[in-house]
């Protein structure tokens, strides 16, 4: 006698492209996932990436430039042949005749294009009191920024740095720096040039003075040049030091949030190739929790080291935070 079994049809087997997981991998997997979200960026294996571009500033090389040992047309050449930087931010007195001169500006951008150098922004001083408690003499201040902001946009800068001078109280000086910044900074958008404030002295050296002229200008244009050593309030007798000094760390961060450039300030070096004024590791922690990730510019001002040293040492100092 045969005895036939009947069984049910077999079901089909799942895809193996997309395996159904029990409830245990499920939980496994998910667990992995929320550990690695919370862990420290440290322990994670992808390396990171870099989180800042490094410019150089011309005020560097001023003695050079000012004892006629290097031309102003020459600078994006030195920038990135002997310092292998590519990215440069010019001062205004190096070619102040020049600013309406076209012939000279094309001559500037096609060596700095022939070198693959870019240029960032152009430093402007001796233009007149922004924030001139005289409302013609303010006007006329503005009036003389229009050329620089032209220069720039022919070079194909970003910006204009500009001062915030004044005078008067605290709060008059706020309310007539905005004055003249958010006029310059409405000619400025017409050029699609950003108007930037260094603090550079003075009221604009006290971060909560300057990050309040910010708000009043309150133009998606204007902004500021953090520099991690320009804090003097108030300078002493002539050949002293500064007589007060503004906390440059709390300086800085009241800045970042209105950034679109930072100057790294240096003025010499221990043994260890760090700054002796600046903790960088401590003003960079700042600059980058803000969320920057733009330039930052060497701005080498010492004079125990060459130019050329100072400018070096600065550098691999801000590789050193980036990179490692």
């Amino acid at each position: 006698m045969v005895v036939r079994l009947l069984l049910p049809p077999t079901p089909p087997l799942p895809c193996p492209e997309v395996p159904v997981p029990d409830r245990r991998s499920f939980l496994q997997h998910s667990a992995a996932v929320m550990t690695a979200l919370t862990l420290p960026r440290a322990v994670l294996a992808t390396p990171r990436a870099p989180r800042f571009e490094i410019s150089l500033a011309e005020w560097s090389l001023h003695r050079a430039l000012q004892q006629k040992q290097l031309a102003h047309l020459d600078f994006p050449l030195v920038a990135t042949r002997d310092y292998g930087i590519n990215a440069i931010e010019l001062v205004n007195s190096f070619f102040k005749d020049k600013a309406r001169d076209r012939a000279y500006l094309d001559d500037f951008k096609a060596r700095a294009d022939g070198e693959g150098v870019r240029t960032l922004l152009i430093m402007c001083d001796g233009e007149g009191r922004l924030g001139d408690p005289d409302a013609a003499l303010r006007s006329t201040a503005v009036t003389n920024h229009h050329r620089w902001v032209e220069a720039a946009a022919h070079l194909g800068c970003h910006a204009i740095r500009v001062n915030a001078a004044s005078s008067g109280s605290f709060e008059e000086q706020q309310r007539l720096a905005a004055d003249g910044l958010r006029a310059l900074t409405e000619f400025g958008a017409t050029h699609k040039i950003s108007v930037i404030v260094e603090n550079h002295g003075g009221f604009s050296s006290n971060g909560a003075w300057l990050a309040g002229v910010m708000r009043m200008v309150d133009h998606p244009g204007c902004g500021t040049l953090p520099d991690f050593g320009n804090f003097c309030v108030q300078y002493g007798a002539a050949g002293q030091p500064c007589a007060e000094m503004y906390d440059r760390y709390r300086g800085v961060a009241e800045l970042m949030p209105y950034a679109k450039a930072v100057s790294a300030k240096s003025h010499d070096f221990d043994d260890d190739g760090n700054e002796t004024g600046t903790d960088y590791r401590r003003m960079l922690d700042i600059v980058l929790d803000a969320g920057y990730s733009g330039w930052i510019g060497i701005e080498y001002e010492g004079g125990r080291l060459s130019e050329a040293e100072g400018i070096r040492r600065t550098k691999t100092l801000l590789e050193r935070y980036r990179d490692g």
